[in-house]
């Protein structure tokens, strides 16, 4: 399993349409060959600041099924112009978990 991790600094005027932007790109990546789960948090500090994490199968998913697909497209259409700057996005293989972890429960 993989996680994606992207902070996502959104444009402080346009939270809310950024959530109800995300509210409708969740569907396409929920769609996508390897996806596990997904889950966006808001910073309480810095209430423009989310985090987002996606769960993957693998890497090969995330990079390749998901980035140079056409669906790809319509995610970077309702999401990418809320975000400034544009996030870094990183993979992270589990190196230890707990039984209860969120992250344990993903798994297929």
């Amino acid at each position: 399993m993989i996680l994606e991790v992207a902070p996502l600094h959104v444009l402080p005027h346009l939270t809310t349409q950024f959530e109800a932007a995300f509210a409708q790109a969740q569907r396409i990546i929920a769609s996508m060959p390897g996806y596990l789960s997904h889950e966006l948090g808001r910073c309480t500090e810095h209430p423009n600041q989310y985090i987002l994490l996606v769960r993957w199968q693998t890497l090969a998913d995330h990079e390749v099924g998901f980035r140079q697909s056409s669906q790809y497209l319509q995610w970077k259409q309702l999401l990418h112009h809320f975000y400034d700057p544009f996030p870094t996005v990183l993979h992270y293989a589990t190196v230890a978990q707990s039984a209860t972890s969120p992250i344990a429960t993903a798994q297929p």
